[in-house]
């Protein structure tokens, strides 16, 4: 007798047995395919993870499988296998990390199959005569009939505008399904447009890369404008050209369609794109072409890591600093280390580009696991833009600008140029106060303050999401001057367009493009190059290329100088050198203005004088003297629950736990925001110096952690390699 184990998607890390449905136990069952299973008052989806001859519980106990979805595994074996791994690695449920894993379309039981995947033929001699009577049936059964070749069901429907006859005329013999055999369409040319001329260190760069055999990872240390780009699809010819995929991942939704628009003019290849905004069905046939290896360049998204190819050539993790690739919440993986464990285990070369690369990239070039490769110099005839410090203590602001600053904006607007003005915080305004008593408007679910919006105006938390209209007086003393205290994106709009009225300002933060496309639509017109303000967020720090922007102006570098997060300095300056590249990128000489109060501050000193990468240096010098990582690694246990105290008295119990000899505890303490979202919030790090020792700790802790007296009462999660200490 055999066994079917099983994981579900559940928050209980453990697998589960099955019997096998009664009409298939004699079949083989391979690991890695969708079975329907009762769970509880439920049906789940679920994957089968290995067959045994020993159940866990008494075999009366155990349930039979309802259904068996696939014939054969959706994904290849090594795809499952990194799933797995990633899970234990991450100390995640495996039930819920095997099936995200997947796309949307296969967790919610779906065939796996493409669209088009059957076409309709009609029986020549049906042993059963069409009905006269039934006229929708007798019109589809000839125009399937005309079609000798097959008809898909799409095409029936977009002829007859309803496909309800197919069910009946399938029951009565009268038509049939056919697979249709899938034919890839290949060109012997990969190469629609040949590539540009590389300049001596990126010619380099490619030859190094194309020169070396199997997995290596290679760490392109490029400067901004210093065409990191060109060298990737340098190297990806020559990957296509050996008749292999490759698989490009990108940080931010809004660089796919100039990725996708620039990859699909160079190459003669069918390119696809994978990321949260399309529809469920357009990124599982993306995934199916990429899996059967019609799709030769595949760009996504973080989770586009899970992507299989048929025949895998290389991965690109594009800004591989970014943020953005390690999942914050539920399953908190991380694509870029996600990407070296499976480019080690497909035999694959992997590249992690970036102008500002991680520290603990630079440490594993320092210790000869990446090979270091550095691009020093700007593409063609374009210059580094000149930087200067800007001490605003003495100034009046207008928006947070200050006078000498919109006396330059004036001069770049005047000379034809685009002016990019960065502030790192959408709204109106951070806060609605009341000038009489100084109340600030709260938000009642966090600790934090609601942001004054005005288009539409209200109020809104954006920690939980909650808003409310804008009062008409102060819920403290009954006054009615409220004011605006600070300045946001659309503040800062509106004092633009009353300063430079004959000039377009393109506003991009998460506010205005929430609409489908709009941030490609912004994008086509800053791309017109007719002189302008870009105003924005983070968003207008990554990656984007604009010609015609001569000067960058960063409003309040100050924000991030004094963290408490160790990793706050190596962000403030990964993010000031990426805005300040933005400038200058062509022909045009760029110039950089950085207002602040501090500076004589060290940190702006190092980035305006000697760059982003003797900062590094320095800083990997601080984390190695204060043991931090990349010198130790990390794992947060995070808690929450809807009373205050019990998430921290929650890990205090937990810390109780007998501990291995070199791992330490930090904690529990509060959250910095303690009340986020309507719960309470406490931390527990745990550190050591050796991977496997947290990671051998982490295993039986989760395990005591389920089964702790407050368990029900509190939700829970781990976060290993932790981002974010906050």
């Amino acid at each position: 007798m055999i066994f079917l184990r099983v994981a579900i998607p559940s928050p209980l890390r453990k697998l589960f047995d099955y019997l096998p449905p009664v009409k298939f136990q004699a079949r083989e069952y391979q690991p890695g395919i969708r079975l329907l299973v009762p769970f509880g008052h439920r049906t789940l989806v679920a994957i089968l993870v290995e067959v045994v001859s020993q159940a866990q519980v008494d075999s009366h106990k155990l349930k039979a499988v309802l259904e068996v979805i696939d014939d054969t595994p959706p994904q290849p074996t090594f795809i499952f296998d990194l799933a797995l791994w990633s899970a234990q690695y991450y100390q995640h449920p495996i039930g819920d990390a095997l099936l995200q894993a997947l796309p949307i379309h296969l967790r919610k039981g779906e065939k796996c199959e493409r669209v088009h995947e059957y076409l309709l033929h009609a029986i020549e001699n049906p042993e059963q005569p069409l009905n006269s009577r039934a006229k929708k049936q007798q019109e589809a059964y000839l125009l399937i009939k005309q079609h000798g070749e097959g008809i898909s069901a799409d095409a029936l429907k977009a002829e007859l505008g309803s496909i309800a006859a197919i069910k009946p005329l399938l029951e009565k013999g009268l038509i049939e399904k056919k697979h249709r055999p899938h034919i890839i369409k290949s060109s012997s040319e990969p190469l629609r447009e040949p590539g540009k001329t590389l300049n001596p260190e990126q010619l380099v760069a490619v030859e190094y890369i194309n020169a070396q055999q199997g997995y290596q990872t290679f760490l392109l240390d490029g400067i901004t404008g210093s065409g990191k780009t060109e060298v990737y699809l340098q190297v990806i010819e020559k990957v296509l050209r050996e008749g292999k995929q490759a698989l490009v991942l990108v940080p931010e939704i809004g660089l796919t369609p100039q990725t996708v628009f620039r990859f699909k003019a160079r190459f003669n290849v069918n390119v696809v794109y994978m990321h949260s905004n399309m529809s469920d069905k357009a990124r599982f046939q993306a995934w199916l072409q990429a899996r059967d290896g019609d799709a030769k360049i595949i760009i996504g998204t973080r989770s586009a890591i899970f992507t299989p190819m048929a025949h895998p050539g290389i991965i690109i993790i594009d800004e591989e600093h970014d943020q953005s690739f390690k999942q914050q919440d539920g399953y908190r993986y991380s694509a870029r280390d996600l990407s070296i464990v499976r480019g080690h285990g497909e035999n694959i070369p992997v590249i992690l580009g970036s102008a500002t690369p991680s520290l603990e990239s630079l440490q594993n070039a320092n210790l000869k696991r990446y090979h270091y490769l550095a691009l020093n110099r700007r593409a063609g005839n374009a210059v580094p833009p000149s930087v200067e410090l800007l001490d605003i203590k003495a100034c009046n602001l207008n928006a947070g600008m200050s006078e000498p600053l919109i006396e330059q904006i004036k001069i770049h607007l005047n000379d034809g140029n685009q002016v990019l003005i960065f502030l790192n915080r959408r709204g109106f305004a951070p806060s609605l106060s009341c000038h009489n008593c100084g109340w600030i408007a709260p938000c009642k679910r966090c600790d934090a303050r609601l942001t004054l919006h005005q288009k539409p105006p209200h109020l809104h938390c954006h920690h939980c999401g909650s808003q409310k209209p804008i009062p008409r007086q102060c819920h403290e003393c009954n006054s009615t001057e409220l004011t605006a205290q600070g300045t946001g994106t659309e503040r800062a709009e509106q004092a633009l367009s009353e300063l430079f009225p004959d000039f377009p300002i393109w506003r991009i933060d998460r506010d205005s493009t929430s609409r489908k496309n709009s941030m490609q639509e912004i994008i086509d017109k800053i791309n017109q190059q007719q002189p302008g303000i870009l105003l924005g967020t983070q968003m207008l720090a990554k990656g984007h290329h604009f010609a015609k922007v001569s000067l960058v102006a960063i409003l309040e570098a100050d924000s991030g100088l004094f963290s408490t997060d160790f990793r706050g300095m190596e962000r403030t300056a990964q993010l000031i050198t990426q805005v300040s590249g933005r400038a200058g990128r062509e022909e045009i000489l760029g110039q950089v203005i950085i207002q602040t109060h501090h500076p004589e501050h060290p940190l702006l000193q190092k980035l305006v004088h000697s760059g982003y990468r003797d900062f590094a240096v320095d800083e990997i010098n601080n984390r190695a003297n204060s043991d931090l990582p990349p010198f130790s690694h990390i794992a947060i246990i995070r808690a929450e629950a809807s009373n205050a105290g019990r998430a921290e008295a929650f890990l205090q119990l937990a810390q109780q736990t007998p501990t291995i000899e070199n791992v330490i505890s930090f904690g529990p303490f509060p959250a910095p925001m303690e009340k986020k979202a309507g719960v309470y919030r406490s931390h527990l790090i745990l550190q050591s110096a050796r991977r496997p020792l947290l990671q051998q700790f982490l295993s039986q802790f989760c395990l005591q952690l389920e089964h702790h007296p407050l368990a029900n009462k509190v939700r829970w999660s781990i976060d290993v390699d932790p981002y974010d200490m906050f």
